[in-house]
């Protein structure tokens, strides 16, 4: 059976306006600030430039993150970089996100409360064009255990879980999910790791819009940032680029690959994927429509359309996995949920209109994470954005 909200929404935003305040406290004695303050424009600065892409040029460059064919041209940009990881929420206040329908991987999982956060992957597919990505939010170790496939990631965020206290009796958040201080035992934060946290960066690259969605919206839900300006932060100010933090190897090194296909001829009858995370919050119910023609998935979330704020299109994947695991929580007085990405599974695989039953296996917090089929062989997914949608073990899918 489904977890139910045991707490009031008054109490949860209680909580939740302690935990920010904690995180910001930690945040600043943890990073020295990067640039002169954090003063950002209430609208979005204007960006643009990109790639000019000849649309005769042969698509022959595989991206590594999802299979996908593109040009020469955008593989020579991509190359040059290493993925980001950014945290993007999902409160309805929130909708329509910017940047999820050019992400080329998108993790699903609840942060707290019943409130589902995405973890998207930008790489290739926005090699030719900047793109806004928001509203970001704070870290959480789930997704960070799943950025961690992505050898020294980009991770965005803004300020995350943590202890909340500098003398750890008084942690007011559970040790397996203080999000802050793992990314510094694992060497992501400083000068020569990996973590992009707003609150050491600011402004030109992280800006505050509250009217961005056309009307005022609460201040949690107005940062945004862009890929080009996360890229060109890394590079130039901090001397990221393709290489990982020792400077030794390109990331892609010790990244593996998932095995791809082009799309099956024969499709199948498998319509409507759905199923939601909590039962008492129904307003993060999924469902995603099988479009045959596109041969695609398109999302609904809470009832509606759930769409992309820049492409003003329909949220769609080519692919969509179920990642049935271990779910640990409400683990402290904030509500923080863990789900445990790392160990093996089973999970339900739909491409091509078809649904799979298949398992997972992810040894430790950086390998990669391996699916196979019902006969232990690695499946293949098609060509395109894969989401990854992690459900708890009682969860019921329909389809």
């Amino acid at each position: 059976m489904k977890k139910q909200v045991v707490t009031s929404v008054i109490a949860f935003l209680v909580a939740f306006s302690l935990s920010t305040g904690a995180s910001y406290a930690l945040t600043s004695y943890l990073y020295a600030p990067e640039s002169n303050g954090a003063t950002t424009p209430l609208t979005s600065p204007k960006i643009g430039g990109g790639l000019n892409i000849d649309p005769s040029a042969p698509r022959k460059s595989e991206c590594p993150t999802n299979g996908k064919m593109f040009t020469a041209a955008e593989q020579k940009v991509w190359e040059s970089r290493r993925p980001i990881v950014a945290m993007i929420e999902n409160m309805p206040e929130a909708r329509p996100q910017s940047g999820l329908n050019s992400a080329d991987v998108i993790y699903e999982a609840v942060a707290e409360g019943g409130v589902s956060r995405f973890a998207a992957v930008f790489y290739c597919g926005v090699a030719a064009q900047d793109t806004i990505i928001g509203p970001v939010r704070s870290a959480r170790t789930t997704f960070i255990n799943a950025a961690s496939e992505y050898n020294y990631p980009l991770y965005t965020h803004v300020g995350g879980a943590n202890c909340g206290s500098s003398d750890p009796k008084l942690c007011n958040t559970d040790k397996r999910v203080q999000a802050l201080e793992q990314i510094n035992q694992y060497g992501w934060g400083g000068s020569k790791g990996n973590d992009l946290n707003q609150f050491s960066i600011g402004f030109p690259t992280f800006w505050r819009d509250y009217e961005r969605l056309g009307e005022t919206v609460a201040t949690e839900h107005t940062m945004y940032t862009s890929t080009e300006k996360l890229w060109k932060y890394a590079s130039a100010t901090r001397g990221w680029t393709n290489k990982t933090p020792d400077g030794k190897s390109d990331w892609k090194d010790k990244f593996v690959p998932f095995t791809f296909k082009d799309d099956a001829k024969d499709k199948g009858s498998v319509a409507k994927i759905s199923f939601g995370f909590w039962e008492s919050y129904h307003q993060f119910d999924v469902v995603w429509n099988y479009d045959a023609t596109n041969n695609q998935y398109l999302r609904e979330n809470g009832g509606t359309s759930h769409t992309d704020l820049n492409t003003k299109e329909q949220i769609n994947a080519k692919v969509v996995v179920v990642q049935f695991t271990k779910e640990l929580g409400p683990l402290d007085e904030h509500k923080h949920m863990l789900y445990e990405v790392i160990g093996t599974g089973k999970g339900l695989l739909f491409q091509d209109g078809t649904a799979t039953e298949v398992t997972w296996s992810k040894k430790d917090r950086e390998a990669r994470t391996v699916w196979s089929d019902s006969k232990g062989k690695k499946v293949s997914f098609n060509r395109g954005k894969i989401v990854f949608e992690i459900l708890p073990l009682d969860n019921t899918v329909t389809y």
